[in-house]
């Protein structure tokens, strides 16, 4: 399965409802899975002076700019 390493994220069911379905409480739609949005990137930790490549999910992206790479990899144990 797909997953995030830093912040868990995985995939997700939805329900898809349309207005007339959502007024009756009859659900015939049936359901869809909604795939976590994954981006592969290079990070470079300055403190180890190498760079890593992870399949990160946008939220664990931005934290990584927020936090940075060092302390957020080493959160998430992944070095």
């Amino acid at each position: 399965m797909k997953t995030c390493p830093i912040t868990q994220k995985t995939s997700k069911m939805q329900g898809k409802y349309s207005n007339r379905t959502r007024a009756t409480k009859f659900n015939p739609c049936g359901k869809k899975r909604v795939q976590v949005n994954l981006q592969k990137k290079k990070i470079f930790i300055p403190e180890l002076q190498r760079s890593i490549s992870l399949v990160l999910s946008t939220k664990a992206i931005k934290t990584i700019q927020k936090n940075g790479a060092y302390k957020t990899l080493k959160t998430a144990g992944l070095i």
